[in-house]
């Protein structure tokens, strides 16, 4: 595969599998300790590899679940954010500004504070009771940040008696790396065509539903408009249909992401609306590359994850096919905002 080493991403996917049992010590003594609510607080493209998790719980959990930007919380604080608060903070830096600043006032509040970063001696790294470190680097880091955040969900719910597989599924997981591996594999040979639809315009509208959504909001922000510069419009498969839809005429590139959740009807409305109305229309489904050696279950609830790694293919080719590698940047870390 191009530009591509298959053991360190084997290595560091199976990091984040293995902080399962840290997880689930830290959430079980957190809930039997009276925690009340949990609270994800990552900034900026971290956040969204989040929100699957948050979904799921939001779905299948009675436990008080939030998200929120700590830009905004370090500013007012928020009545829910309590001392029985559980917190999940993500950075794959651990320095992320917004977020170094919310934990102090997290700090402050005394509630469990969670860590998930990718460097240990950093603010984050330093600051969290647990810091659950796994090295990563942007190429890796999305599938390592939804396995990290499932587990969390997963644990949540074990330790309220709210599901009864957890054991198999977390089993199950250890798999998981390898099938991701194999679902880059299957997908290289396409990856190429799928770059080109990417370089052959300058504006894309992306669009999704369930827990793909998260991971189409990432992509068109995160990747394509930082690291590529290429103007996105990313929009929820249900908001499509009230505004969006009237900026789709022929010309106008649609991409529609598609998983295997409980939510794919609302991707399949949009898949039979669009091609009426633009000739630039493009479906990327991870059901044509995730293996099949995963249950049906494990594949739903790894959907992001699987498509954040076929993403990672078209995003090697694309950086070449546009002569724009992905590190580059104008202002990110550049200059002062």
């Amino acid at each position: 595969m191009l530009n591509f080493d298959e053991a360190r991403f084997l290595e560091i996917q199976g990091g984040a599998v293995a902080l399962a049992p840290r997880i689930d010590a830290v959430i079980a003594e957190a809930i039997s300790a009276g925690a009340t609510n949990l609270y994800f607080l990552g900034t900026g493209g971290v956040a969204y590899l989040m929100e699957p998790a948050v979904q799921l719980l939001h779905r299948r959990s009675g436990f008080q679940v939030f998200k929120d930007y700590p830009a905004e919380v370090v500013l007012t604080g928020t009545a829910n954010l309590t001392d029985k608060s559980i917190v999940v903070m993500p950075s794959l830096s651990g320095t992320t500004k917004e977020s170094v600043a919310m934990l102090e006032k997290v700090k402050e509040i005394g509630c469990t504070l969670i860590t998930l970063v990718g460097h240990a001696q950093t603010p984050l790294g330093l600051g969290g009771n647990p810091a659950l470190v796994n090295f990563a680097e942007d190429d890796t880091s999305s599938e390592s940040f939804y396995i990290q955040s499932l587990l969390i969900a997963l644990s949540v719910m074990k330790a309220r008696g709210e599901i009864d597989n957890y054991d198999a599924l977390v089993a199950e997981m250890q798999t998981v790396p390898q099938a991701l591996l194999d679902a880059k594999r299957a997908f290289e040979p396409k990856a190429e065509e799928y770059a080109s639809i990417i370089a052959g315009a300058d504006y894309h509208m992306f669009t999704g539903a369930g827990n793909m959504w998260p991971e189409a909001l990432y992509y068109a922000t995160c990747i394509l408009e930082e690291m590529q510069w290429i103007r996105t419009r990313p929009v929820h498969a249900s908001d499509f249909f009230h505004g969006p839809l009237e900026l789709i005429e022929t010309g106008v590139s649609l991409i529609l992401f598609r998983g295997e959740d409980a939510y794919d009807a609302l991707a399949e409305r949009v898949a039979q609306f669009a091609p009426q109305y633009t000739d630039r229309f493009t479906v990327l489904d991870v059901a044509e590359f995730a293996p099949r050696s995963l249950s049906e279950e494990m594949r739903a609830l790894l959907s992001p994850a699987m498509m954040a790694t076929l993403l990672e293919r078209l995003s090697a080719h694309l950086e070449v096919m546009r002569d724009h590698p992905l590190v580059t940047r104008r202002y990110y870390k550049r200059v002062a905002y």
